[in-house]
């Protein structure tokens, strides 16, 4: 048979890398069944992506996008590698094998990825390279439904297409054969990956009755103002700031949790274990450091859990011993000062928010609280290791990369009403918003109007010191352009600064400020 030369039109072309590239990695999802959802091509790539993320881009990041940000991340590989499928495609119909020599590299690519994942063998290269055989083989395939081939004349020339012409058919048919087929490869990978056993696991779960409940919230200490953040932060609603790519999906059975390090014993626990201690319920305020200054990564939740200290006596801490090294299923790791573990703080694993077990986003089944700190050196979700280290001895993934080492939250409030470039009628307007200080808690809040005095707001009733506190000012507002700002004072007597600083790298500072029109 003569050599197969290009005939389809670009479109089928570019088409036949596409839907290579599908297959392979279909093949490569299912194959990830075996050697851990990280193994997986897209996920190792955009796994190694977020951890060479420098600190500026995962701000902008985080400020543009907030949760949805690997989202983008994954909307974004998954448009660069259509265009590149797309071209090999293109390239397959003239240079076969140096299109699939490209296939090869892309494979070798996600598999350098995968087995640079924390945790990974060399099988986690497995996927990957079964993916990039799927895909040269799929190519080779389709481009042989995407030519034409010169045949010898027939008694019935309409029995076959005609000569010079390509095979929609035939084309069209494999196609949707091999895209089927990778849907439902992919499909079973993800579905055999545990997702679903996790979300069963979830619903599964009876919180028992804590043995220190929290008390119940003073009276006053929702302001039930429009516009106004509630006190208590729908779970649906509550930020999630990590580095995840993919979710970890973590089976209550199957959790352990490893205390070593400089410790007189090693500890190990299961769910069951955890569930049988006596738990805690507090009203805690979290706050990622990449909150800008107004911003919306903050939120209040009632969580139930195992003090950490009491885990930690148990252990029995040595001397020296002034990092907790927490590490998550995924790897991530976070280093938290011991002293901040111990100081009787309620510093918690936590096994439950707002009366339900903790949601998979934010780290079912076991996640660590600990109030006053950043979440990035304190609130590590999915919690599967405690080493007792030393700061000088162990470095966390975020402070390798620039941020400190310690980060107690700073002193700050928020304007949550009126908004940006409001348009308000002449008269009284409640100015109001939150602050929070968590574990010095927020003594005063001030607000001014253009350059004027600063004047008092009210503040409702708060449960402790480890919570935000919503905060009214009454303003008999003038016709004209007005900026409005707001500084907090917390229980140490230190002033909120006014001076700006960006959430690199251990938090934002500045007053938070809205413009607004009087008309």
């Amino acid at each position: 048979m003569p050599p197969l030369e290009p005939a389809a039109p670009r479109w089928a072309r570019a088409l036949t890398g596409v839907v290579a590239a599908a297959a392979g990695l279909g093949v490569a999802q299912l194959a990830a069944v075996v050697t851990g959802p990280d193994s997986a091509p897209v996920v190792a790539v955009g796994g190694a992506a977020v951890d060479a993320t420098p600190p500026w881009l995962k701000d902008f990041a985080i400020r543009w996008f907030g949760s949805s940000d690997k989202s983008v991340l994954l909307l974004g590989i998954v448009v660069v590698l259509a265009v590149l499928a797309a071209s090999v495609g293109l390239l397959a119909h003239t240079r076969l094998r140096v299109a699939q020599y490209a296939v090869a590299a892309l494979g070798a690519v996600a598999a350098l990825a995968a087995v640079r994942r924390p945790d990974a063998t060399w099988l986690s290269a497995l996927p990957s390279v079964l993916g990039a055989l799927v895909s040269a083989w799929a190519l080779r395939f389709l481009v042989g439904r995407t030519a034409r081939t010169t045949r010898a004349p027939t008694a019935s020339p309409a029995a076959s297409p005609t000569d010079g012409q390509w095979d929609r058919r035939a084309f069209l048919l494999g196609s949707v054969g091999l895209g089927a087929a990778a849907v439902v490869a992919g499909g079973a990978g993800r579905l055999l990956a545990g997702g679903a056993n996790a979300a069963a696991s979830r619903a599964e779960v009876r919180l028992p009755l804590p043995a220190t409940p929290a008390p119940p919230l003073p009276s006053g200490v929702d302001l039930h103002l429009p516009g106004l953040t509630p006190f208590t932060t729908p779970v649906n609603d509550f930020y999630r700031v990590d580095t995840a790519f993919v979710v970890p999906r973590v089976v209550a059975a199957d959790w352990r949790l490893r205390v070593h390090g400089l410790v007189d014993r090693e500890i190990e626990l299961t769910y069951a274990d955890l569930l049988a201690r006596p738990l805690v319920e507090a009203d805690l305020t979290l706050c990622c450091v990449s909150n800008e200054v107004g911003g919306p990564y903050v939120g209040n939740a009632r969580w139930l859990g195992a003090r950490l200290k009491d885990l930690l006596d148990e252990a029995g801490v040595r001397p020296g011993a002034d990092q907790l090294l927490s590490r998550s299923a995924d790897g991530w790791t976070c280093g938290t000062p011991t002293a901040a573990v111990m100081d009787g703080r309620a510093a918690l694993l936590a096994v439950g928010m707002d009366g339900q077990p903790l949601p998979i986003a934010h780290g079912f089944p076991v996640r660590m609280v600990v109030p006053g700190l950043y979440g990035y050196v304190s609130a590590t979700k999915w919690v599967v290791d405690l080493e007792l280290t030393t700061f000088a001895d162990a470095t966390a993934y975020w402070v390798s990369r620039g941020w400190s080492a310690q980060a107690p939250v700073k002193t700050m409030t928020r304007i949550d009403t009126p908004g940006a470039g409001a348009d308000l009628g002449a008269g009284p307007v409640a100015v109001a918003g939150v602050a929070w200080a968590q574990h010095r808690g927020i003594d005063a809040v001030e607000v001014r109007v253009d350059e004027g005095p600063w004047q008092p707001a009210r503040l409702a009733a708060v449960p402790g010191i480890d919570t935000w506190r919503q905060w009214v000012y009454r303003w008999d507002a003038t016709p004209g352009s007005h900026t409005l700002w707001a500084r907090a004072v917390d229980g140490t007597g230190d002033v909120q600064t006014g001076q700006q600083s960006p959430p690199e790298p251990d938090g934002a500072t500045g007053w938070p400020s809205v413009g607004v029109t009087v008309r």
